[in-house]
């Protein structure tokens, strides 16, 4: 799986080679709306001049934009952006600059509309064709959360809960997204912990689901979960609205 889960999306890691940061670079000006679809990026010449690196150099950091879908390159046309449909919006470093691009408020309500449509049916199906050994880690997931005395200790636990649902599924793809939107979860969960009784507002909520899950209750699961959805976004609502520079 992929390592990534652990950034703090609003720190960027400090990027050692020019390579690394030349694709951060040019990626986070295709996310931000610098380059729009059809736009050629700058010349080879420009670009070669801008970074100060060697060709080679420069072509590599192309084809890995290339390889995530975000421009296409063409010999003596250079590279063009791709359309947004087009874009592999669950790689790492895509969804890392996405997160980047959007104004928190904006990011937010993008990803509680995805969870809306995929924790409540994977949740529903968990319930229904998950082994006792899969559903074992949802409870010890949540028994990590319960001994976590602050909200950054409760932080990868609660991160563990959701990711063992999708995993639950015996489904390799519903567990890839699960494992996916948890890179973007984290930033949600972290600031939904500004709240002062975090700790004591999650706790039941999760409980709910957990409890459905051991129950093999799949209607229960499903309810369990929008309901901890709906109660979330009250969450970051109030949060956000307290804070207006957050966007």
């Amino acid at each position: 799986m992929p390592t990534q889960g652990h950034r703090d999306y609003r720190q960027p890691p400090e990027r050692k080679s020019m390579h690394a940061r030349i694709v951060r670079d040019l990626g986070m000006r295709i996310l931000a709306g610098e380059f729009r679809t059809g736009d050629r990026l700058p010349s080879e010449a420009t670009l070669l001049a801008d970074y100060d690196v060697s060709r080679p150099v420069l072509r590599e950091a192309v084809r890995v934009l290339v390889a995530k879908g975000l421009v296409l390159s063409r010999q003596r046309a250079g590279a063009t952006v791709r359309p947004r449909n087009e874009w592999h919006l669950l790689d790492p470093d895509v969804l890392y600059w996405l997160i980047q691009a959007k104004p928190q408020g904006e990011f937010v309500e993008t990803l509680l509309t995805v969870r809306r449509i995929f924790e409540p049916a994977a949740a529903a199906l968990a319930a229904k064709v998950a082994s006792d050994e899969a559903l074992q880690h949802v409870a010890e997931a949540f028994t990590r959360m319960e001994a976590a005395t602050t909200a950054d200790e409760l932080l990868e636990p609660d991160l563990a809960f959701h990711r063992s649902i999708a995993e639950a599924t015996n489904n390799d793809l519903l567990a890839y997204i699960g494992t996916m939107l948890s890179l973007a979860l984290r930033e949600s969960i972290k600031l939904s912990s500004q709240l002062p009784n975090t700790h004591a507002l999650s706790l039941p909520r999760h409980k709910a689901i957990l409890t459905a899950l051991l129950n093999r209750d799949p209607l229960a699961a499903h309810q369990a979960t929008l309901v901890q959805l709906r109660e979330t976004r009250d969450d970051l609502s109030l949060i956000l609205s307290s804070r207006p520079d957050l966007g």
